[in-house]
């Protein structure tokens, strides 16, 4: 159950960061951990920084507690109120050992008293609790032992203390008994606090120990790492259920929108540019973009651009339009298409960032075909031992599979042609993201899995059914383009096979790049092997 607390508003750095900024942030993390519940933890963790605009973590406040547990630790000497406690025993000791000096020898009871003391533990706590059956003979003594007594479980607390931290207290100034028991207080309160913090949920925080032990700035600095939680619900990115969080249908589009614009950002970083296609289809009108008009142009009239052209030129009304004032938008042709994306989720994709390229890849390509191929079909396939569709929605929390290390292509192909089966298209496609060689397979309604016979080595059997799925995806005229991001001898050798079976194309890269290669060719459309 969630706890609420109200005070007058105060601007916090959270106020001064957008929800978008939050959930560029929790994206960042998801492409780490491929976790939502290990992405939002890390956002409490850590906090967010954008620009100027710094919003404290939890790990920011834990480094506060621990900050002010260490003061204490190099100011305070904690052994000295120890001594203060033992000096006090020693004097009670000392004035009963005088009275029974003082009552002779001669007497039985008082020489049995006299060994008793001299038997009393070392350890203050002990020898307190071992005087409580002591009859004192000296009354003022028996009075100032009582008082003792009644420190006892604060004795043993202190001497606790010593035992476990004791070398910690490096300080000079030196503490006498109650101000310990305070000290001891003081640092309880902040290893509870250390502990609320450390377990990350807002909810199970006292605000009130936290202002106490850390002011008031680090309760608003905890309000706004916990607005950063709130913000991402309320503008509707994720939802609570229970007690993790899932991610919403806009959540999905926006990091399926950060990973469109990643890649971009790369591909302008590096100047690949826009290509031809040979096929040409419908026009689409590109608006950011027109020319001069010139003879033979459709005439997609850019008005604005065309009436800017003349009023430069004549500088006066009424305007006057030329010929060479018309400016019309640019276009370009496309053909639909049905695609269908078959990624590689055996447990070897986790290595090198392999799967999380090719994860982001999937997003921008799902996208993408949302943004500007609204009629297109695009379909995903995860394949590891068996193939998988994955909807958009699963596709972000999406992750390389430890349980089933297998690669079974052969399964992927066959599930990838289902699909496109209920998509007709006269273009249809497959992409395959994979670092591996077939080892699995399915024959006749059966699973078998084999392992190469030696490190990057080739699984025969599993490699010929693949081969032989690859045909009959060939028969039905759709193209298989290969993305691989391993480049043994063996592993392209079968590459290399099953692209001369479809007469596909074939690309060899490394994760960092797997998103130029892949967008560019799909946008463009262009056949050639890079």
């Amino acid at each position: 159950m969630r706890k609420f607390r109200y005070s007058r508003w105060e601007r916090t750095p959270a106020d001064a960061v957008q929800s978008d900024n939050v959930f560029d942030q929790l994206n960042e993390y998801m492409n780490d951990t491929g976790d939502l519940q290990q992405a939002m933890r890390r956002l409490m963790q850590r906090g967010l920084k954008q620009g100027d605009s710094k919003v404290p973590g939890m790990e920011d406040l834990l480094s506060q507690v621990a900050r002010e547990m260490r003061k204490l630790y190099e100011q305070y000497r904690l052994q000295s109120a120890q001594d203060e406690v033992k000096h006090d025993l020693d004097e009670i000791v000392a004035e009963e050992r005088e009275t029974l000096e003082q009552a002779g020898d001669s007497n039985p009871e008082i020489e049995e008293k006299k060994k008793f003391l001299d038997r009393l533990p070392g350890k203050t706590s002990d020898a307190v609790e071992r005087l409580a059956e002591y009859d004192f003979e000296n009354q003022q003594a028996a009075d100032k032992f009582q008082e003792l007594l009644s420190m006892l479980e604060q004795i043993r607390r202190l001497e606790n203390s010593i035992r476990r931290e004791g070398n910690l207290f490096r300080g000079q100034k030196s503490l006498q008994f109650q101000e310990a028991q305070e000290l001891i207080d003081k640092l309880e309160e902040l290893r509870r606090l250390e502990g609320q913090l450390s377990s990350m949920r807002p909810d199970q925080i006292d605000l009130e120990l936290l202002q106490k032990l850390l002011g008031e700035q680090a309760l608003k600095d905890f309000e706004g790492v916990s607005r950063l939680e709130s913000m991402l619900e309320e503008d509707g990115y994720v939802a609570a259920r229970g007690d993790h969080f899932e991610l919403t249908p806009r959540g999905v589009r926006r990091i399926g929108q950060l990973a469109l614009r990643d890649i971009f950002e790369q591909l302008r970083r590096d100047a690949l540019g826009r290509h031809s296609i040979r096929k040409r289809g419908s026009q689409e009108l590109l608006t950011e973009q027109s020319r001069p008009y010139a003879q033979g142009d459709t005439l997609h009239l850019n008005i604005i651009d065309t009436l800017k052209s003349a009023l430069l030129a004549e500088g006066r009304m009424p305007i006057r339009l030329r010929p060479e004032d018309f400016m019309v938008y640019d276009t370009e042709h496309s053909t639909r298409a049905a695609t269908v994306l078959l990624l590689d989720m055996s447990w070897s994709m986790s290595w090198d960032g392999r799967f999380a390229a090719a994860k982001k890849v999937a997003l921008a390509m799902d996208s993408l075909m949302r943004a500007m191929h609204p009629r297109d079909y695009f379909g995903i396939v995860g394949f590891f031992t068996r193939a998988v569709e994955l909807k958009a929605k699963d596709l972000p929390e999406a992750t390389w599979n430890m349980g089933d290390p297998f690669t079974n292509l052969q399964d992927g192909l066959h599930l990838a042609s289902e699909m496109l089966d209920r998509k007709p298209s006269q273009n249809q496609q497959m992409i395959i993201i994979t670092d591996g060689q077939p080892t699995a397979y399915c024959r006749q309604g059966r699973l078998y899995c084999e392992w190469p016979l030696s490190f990057g080595g080739i699984s025969q059997r599993a490699a010929e059914e693949t081969l032989r799925e690859a045909e009959r995806v060939t028969r039905r005229g759709i193209t298989i383009n290969t993305f691989m991001l391993d480049d043994s001898p063996v592993l392209k050798e079968f590459v290399d096979a099953l692209t001369r079976i479809n007469r596909g194309r074939a690309f060899y890269t490394r994760p960092e790049r797997l998103g130029e290669y892949l967008l560019v060719d799909y946008v463009t459309r262009r056949r050639r092997k890079v």
